[in-house]
């Protein structure tokens, strides 16, 4: 299976969020080919504007992938600006209509990213984006400044088992969207 993890933050720093959708990709190998893409280079949309190029590349990524995994930040009760921006450049293309996504995030705080996850759920089911968002599955990670060890695995167990639990139910999920087997 082919996935596409988009880092929801353009930060130059080492976010939690990019630190989680490299663990996600490295732990998850074995499984389904997880291609990182940032979006640190992709413009403020204005619907004026000729489509950029790094929107185009990631457009193309995203429509021969299987499925899409999005690592959200939560900024002030929601997801950046920078991946809202992202999301309204990719719903020109209409590349995520129809696309598994599984949403993951990680913050600073306890809470995890639970108000931004339910912000991009209901971004990601507008008319004009249209993708397929699992249900009744998210994953929070909570104090993402000590979540990792050195080697950015994780370091809490249960935080692994319940990843591997909801990265499990999003390959069937994924699966099923795709004609019943993966690529």
């Amino acid at each position: 299976m082919k996935l596409i993890a988009i880092v929801g933050t353009n930060t130059n720093f080492d976010s939690t969020n990019r630190k989680l959708i490299k663990y996600i990709s490295k732990h998850f190998s074995s499984q389904a080919d997880i291609e990182v893409c940032e979006i640190k280079e992709i413009p403020m949309y204005c619907a004026d504007d000729e489509m950029p190029q790094t929107v185009n590349t990631l457009t193309t990524k995203i429509k021969a992938a299987d499925g899409v995994i999005i690592s959200t930040p939560e900024y002030d009760h929601s997801i950046t600006a920078a991946l809202k921006s992202t999301i309204d450049w990719l719903s020109e293309s209409c590349c995520l209509a129809e696309k598994p996504v599984m949403i993951v995030g990680s913050s600073h705080g306890s809470l995890g990213t639970l108000r931004a996850q339910l912000h991009l759920r209901e971004i990601l089911q507008a008319p004009r984006i249209a993708a397929y968002v699992m249900t009744g599955k998210e994953f929070l990670l909570g104090n993402g400044k000590s979540a990792f060890w050195e080697s950015e695995d994780l370091l809490q167990e249960d935080k692994v088992v319940e990843l591997e639990n909801y990265f499990s139910d999003f390959i069937q999920f994924a699966t099923r969207f795709n004609g019943g087997a993966s690529k």
